[in-house]
């Protein structure tokens, strides 16, 4: 079982000392796709003129702007940061920057809109006017005043997903690529379930001492919580492929009995998470669509072709 953790204090607008180097906001956003709300970061000391840097500023909302203004208030702003270009990530990014006087904007190249993951109901749609004005591609360092960040290249939720390591407190800012209070959603063809495990087996082999994702709480039983949560995906591609053996040939078959315990408003995304593992077990050879792999398809195991 994966030891969710979904209990923290905060209240919107409220800015929260979490570490020595960190403090958080959190954004009137709640939904199912995004539990409490955006998590903001800012990174750097509490003092008048230290230089900070900001990690995901969140969705256009006016009054987080407003928070997040006042939170940075007599401290200068470097570098403002963006884990991928998700609405709920990235479109304050902008007007924040331009708020505190033209921070540049750091972050991969947004995908291409052909390779969009979902529709908009999902939390998942792109902000389409999002351009960072340094591309990251992983690996860069970015220091600032007391602090260095590195960015780490976790694709999987997001072709263009990139966590922060904070490497003064061998944190890991994980955006969507861990979270939690929840399984990430891994919506096809942006996202991709193979180099999800992948980006996974690699911040495993990091050795953080806390994770702190977007949305929710710290997770701070990191090597514990990293292991569960790969296993589940394994079980999970294992439950996908013992229903194919059991006669089930499309997602939809699937899906009820493989989330009967999950919120049916749910069971879109559900859908798209199947997708995406069955897309990986095609590229393994394991699994075939026809025609092709999308959510209407029929699937065979291979055996049985």
């Amino acid at each position: 079982m994966i030891p969710y953790v979904r209990q923290f204090d905060f209240a919107y607008g409220r800015r929260d000392q979490v570490s020595p180097l960190i403090q958080r906001l959190i954004a009137d956003n709640p939904g199912p796709f995004t539990f409490t709300g955006t998590g903001t970061y800012i990174i750097g000391r509490d003092r008048p003129g230290a230089g900070v840097a900001v990690i995901d500023p969140g969705p256009l909302d006016d009054a987080h702007l407003d928070a997040l203004l006042r939170a940075v208030a007599g401290r200068t702003v470097s570098h403002v940061l963006v884990t991928h270009t998700h609405r709920d990530h990235a479109p304050l990014a902008r007007p924040f920057a331009e708020a505190v006087g033209g921070a540049p904007i750091l972050a991969m190249q947004p995908p291409a809109r052909t390779m969009h993951a979902s529709d908009s109901s999902l939390d998942e749609d792109e902000d389409e006017d999002f351009c960072p004005d340094i591309v990251l591609t992983g690996a860069e360092r970015i220091e600032g005043d007391g602090w260095t960040l590195e960015a780490m290249a976790t694709p999987g939720h997001a072709s263009n997903h990139m966590a922060f390591i904070l490497r003064d407190e061998n944190a890991l800012f994980s955006g969507d690529h861990i979270m939690g209070w929840s399984t990430t959603v891994v919506a096809p063809p942006d996202g991709d379930m193979t180099a999800y495990m992948q980006s996974l087996d690699a911040v495993l082999a990091r050795g953080f001492s806390t994770i702190w994702p977007t949305h929710g709480p710290a997770i701070t039983q990191v090597a514990r919580f990293l292991k569960a949560y790969r296993a589940h995906r394994l079980e999970r591609e294992g439950q996908i492929m013992a229903r194919l053996a059991a006669g089930d040939r499309t997602i939809a078959q699937m899906v009820p009995i493989l989330y009967a315990a999950v919120d049916e408003r749910l069971w879109p995304a559900a859908s798209l998470s199947v997708l995406a593992h069955l897309i990986k077990l095609e590229k393994e050879g394991r699994a075939r669509a026809e025609p092709q792999a999308r959510l209407g398809a029929d699937w065979r195991l291979t055996e049985d072709l």
